[in-house]
This record gives C-alpha cells, sequence and structure tokens, in this order.
C-alpha cells in the first residue's frame, strides 16, 4: 500500500498549515496602515502586542521580538555582561545555531554529553559554571541544572511545553529564547522572541537589540543620555502581525499534538526491536520517537517510510562536536577569534567520548505528528507507520 500523500510528506508542518488569509487581520491592519516599523506607530505596535501577548500566554515578566532565535540567544548571553572568551556550556545534541551564537557573542562554546533523552547531562558540569544553554529537543522539556547563575533556555523545539510544575519551558530560567522558523511549533518564516522575568536583564536585552538605546514608540530616533554601542534585532511589523496570528493557533496545535500523539501510541508496531522513546505530560508532542536495535534496521525504516511517503527524519546531524564549526575551531577572523582565547579550555565534556550518544543517535528514529488533521486522519497515519515499520 502506498500512503496517501496528503497524510504524508509534510512540507508545511505545525503552524505553517494553519496560515491562511481569511485570519489574517493583524497582517492586513499592518499593511493598511503603511508602518512596518515598531517605533513609528501611532497606537500600539504590533510587535508590542505580540510581546504583550506573549507574556500572558506564558506568564512570563518580559518578552522582547527580535528577528530569529539565535539573536535571541546572543541578547540573553550578551545581557550576562561577559568577558570575552568566557565559557559557554551547551548540549552536545542540538542545531549548531547554539553555537554559533555563543561564537558570535565573543565566547566559547563546550558541548556537554546528553542523557538518554538527548538532555544536557547536568552531572558533567564543572562547580564553577557560569553560563549553560539547556535545550528543550524535539519538545522534550530538559531539567534544568542547579546552581549555575544564567541558565539560558532554547525554547526553539518547544514552544507551549511545560515542566512538571506547569511553568512553561522558556520560563524557569536566566532567559528562554523561541523561535518561528518554518519548521517549528508556530512559524512567520523567521523570527525569536526572548523571554526573561528578569528586568535589569530585559533593559539591557532591549537597548542592545535597537543599536543600544531604548526607544520610545512615535518618537524614532532619540537616544538615552547613558546609550552603549549595540546591534539591530528589531522585528518587523509585518512579521508580528504573522506572528499574532499564529499564536492564536498555538491551543489548538497543542492539543491536535496531543490527540495525535494519544493515536499513535495505540498504533505501536508489535516488535521487540523497535521500542518507543517516552514523552513526559508537559512535552510538546511534535513527533513520536523510536528508538531501533541498531544503525541498519534504522536506515531501512527510513528507507522504507520516505519510500511510503512518510515523513520521518534522523538527528546525527545534531552532534556538534562532529560539526565542523567545532570539530576543527573553525573562523573567518584571521587571528581566529574567539577560538584564540580558547587555550586551556575543554573541547568537550563526556564521560565516554560521546560513544553513547552516537549510539542513541544512529538508533533514534522521528516520525512527525500533524496536529491539523482530522481524528479519523490520524488514525489513518497512525496505522500506516505501524504496518510499515512491522514489515522491516
Amino acid at each position: 500500500m502506498t500512503f496517501d500523500k496528503r497524510l504524508g510528506l509534510r512540507f508545511l508542518p505545525y503552524g505553517a498549515n494553519y496560515l491562511d488569509w481569511d485570519d489574517m487581520s493583524e497582517l492586513r491592519h499592518a499593511v493598511e496602515h503603511k508602518v512596518l516599523f515598531r517605533y513609528q506607530t501611532e497606537t500600539e505596535s504590533m510587535a508590542s502586542r505580540l510581546e504583550r501577548t506573549v507574556a500572558r500566554e506564558l506568564d512570563a515578566g518580559h518578552v522582547l521580538a527580535v528577528h530569529n532565535c539565535t539573536e535571541a540567544l546572543r541578547l540573553a548571553l550578551v545581557s550576562t555582561r561577559p568577558r570575552v572568551g568566557d565559557v559557554v556550556h551547551i548540549p552536545a545534541v542540538t542545531f549548531v545555531a547554539v553555537a554559533g551564537a555563543v561564537l558570535a557573542t565573543g565566547l566559547i562554546p563546550v558541548p556537554v554529553d546528553v542523557d538518554d533523552t538527548f538532555s544536557l547531562d547536568a552531572s558533567l558540569l564543572p562547580d564553577d559554571a557560569q553560563r549553560v544553554i539547556v535545550a528543550h529537543m524535539e519538545g522534550t522539556v530538559a531539567p534544568l541544572p542547579e546552581g549555575v547563575p544564567y541558565v539560558i533556555e532554547d525554547t526553539a523545539q518547544a514552544l507551549g511545553a511545560s515542566f512538571p510544575d506547569g511553568r512553561r519551558a522558556g520560563t524557569r530560567g536566566y532567559a528562554g529564547t523561541f523561535s518561528f522558523h518554518h519548521n517549528k511549533v508556530l512559524t512567520s518564516g523567521e523570527g525569536g522572541l526572548l523571554v526573561t522575568n528578569d528586568e535589569r536583564a530585559w533593559e539591557v536585552m532591549r537597548c542592545y537589540h535597537d543599536h543600544g538605546s531604548a526607544r520610545q514608540p512615535g518618537r524614532y530616533p532619540t537616544w538615552n543620555e547613558d546609550a552603549y554601542w549595540g546591534e539591530n534585532f528589531v522585528t518587523s511589523e509585518e512579521v508580528a502581525a504573522i506572528q499574532l496570528q499564529q499564536f492564536r493557533h498555538l491551543p489548538e496545535i497543542l492539543a491536535g499534538l496531543e490527540r495525535h500523539y494519544a493515536i499513535a501510541l495505540q498504533e505501536l508496531p508489535d516488535r521487540p526491536d523497535i521500542e518507543l522513546m517516552p514523552r513526559s505530560a508537559g512535552d510538546a508532542k511534535i513527533s513520536i520517537r523510536f528508538r531501533l536495535a541498531d544503525r541498519d534496521l534504522r536506515d531501512a525504516a527510513v528507507a522504507r517510510l520516505t519510500g511510503q511517503g512518510i515523513a520521518n527524519w534522523t538527528l546525527g546531524k545534531y552532534l556538534l562536536p562532529e560539526h565542523p564549526v567545532l570539530k576543527g575551531r573553525r573562523s573567518l577572523y584571521a587571528d581566529g577569534f574567539p577560538w584564540n582565547l580558547a587555550d586551556g579550555v575543554p573541547r568537550a565534556l563526556s564521560h565516554d567520548g560521546f560513544a553513547r550518544t552516537r549510539s542513541l543517535l544512529d538508533r533514534t528514529l522521528c516520525v512527525p505528528l500533524s496536529p491539523e488533521l482530522t481524528e479519523q486522519e490520524q488514525a489513518v497515519a497512525a496505522k500506516a507507520v505501524r504496518q510499515v515499520l512491522e514489515s522491516l
């Protein structure tokens, strides 16, 4: 049986499937007013409205809209007032943008090995760790290390997820970062958010993201007397408008993912060499994840699923110690900055040189869930995945 393509390869994942011209009232408003720069609006800007909406939905103290999640990570790091060459401990399994944000801030990333869920293994952190980025990979809420002054939550893949105590992922650490990239829970193509409950940190972030000065709506450009140099990470009104439209659908998307996950659990393959990687109640269930007996079986599953038109992915590309940026300590600066400041800094922290993690990655298979499908369609999709995996 060839799987119904309408339920298969999903080029428009999650929030993108909810983009609809008839639902774009905020975007129409921004265009009709012909002001797309947030600090020149006469009334509340779309960007400010977005920040207010997110703060309410996530129960966060302060929110700042930026161009993308990488910039949000940079802003969070800059606001800690580091010295160039300071170390930032990051997960060994995550997207390379995390390492890139650290390096672009003049700091040194040190990958730290992960546990069975691909969450950073805090037991490997040195006692004097100052800055740690924790990634909530694949919607899985990772535990936060204790006793670290600056814990930054990379929540790019886990918007809407919750910790066991009910607090939203991205709101428990020093700062949380979110992505609206195309392949995220919500999307505006690109776009990011920075969340913090630290008011002084937010003031630094707000100034740095707009050339070092706190702008006032309708009074642009103005400069603070104590302005310092910064960069331009200011989001635009049309992007914020699309993000507002997307946020209206967040409860619907999360509920659809939960429903599809529950249905998929009823259609698990009946074979001992394919195990489910369980999820916690608060995870954003963007996929169902399997751990197979070996790499050959995983590769056979990838080939068979792809041949049947069923979307799937693997996670080997996320092993940062093998990425050229970290493995070769590559830099465009003539003097190798900031790697030239890394004397004495360990390349990575692992119990076994990442042997266990490589094995886990080699055997892991992810199949995306589809919140926009009806319950009947989700049942058909889950059965198709089970049939393919049982046929291997």
